[in-house]
């Protein structure tokens, strides 16, 4: 297997020792995005529809980095801060995936690194 590095300032830098994302043959791992503006490198907003809207931008950087895009996604992972933001979740998912939407899980956590509000990963294909 062909194992690639996906890396573009179109999405914040990783803040561990992992990678934005990761291309093997024809599926792309998109690690969990946060929040954060790329240009600022400070969080979008400190509410959970602006938080979610720059949680899937990164994704969709990191995807087009890779040669794919969020038409391609076959499965999100949504982790949340607060479960009482599921709905508001969905308003801001709705405006990114319809028709055939990509397989999905939605958990809430204790916490999320630098106190984000919402945190999402995807796998898509090429």
């Amino acid at each position: 297997m062909n194992k690639t590095q996906i890396i573009t300032k179109n999405a914040p830098s990783a803040i561990g020792p992992y990678s934005q994302g990761i291309k093997g043959n024809n599926i792309i791992f998109v690690s969990g995005q946060l929040p954060i503006n790329p240009s600022t490198g400070k969080f979008a907003t400190d509410e959970i529809i602006g938080q979610g809207k720059q949680s899937i931008e990164n994704v969709a950087a990191i995807l087009e980095a890779a040669g794919s895009s969020l038409e391609k996604v076959v499965k999100i992972t949504i982790f949340i801060q607060h479960m009482e933001d599921f709905a508001a979740v969905n308003e801001v998912y709705a405006t990114y995936f319809t028709g055939l939407c990509p397989a999905r899980s939605c958990v809430e956590v204790a916490k999320l690194p630098k106190g984000a509000l919402i945190e999402i990963e995807a796998i898509a294909l090429t």
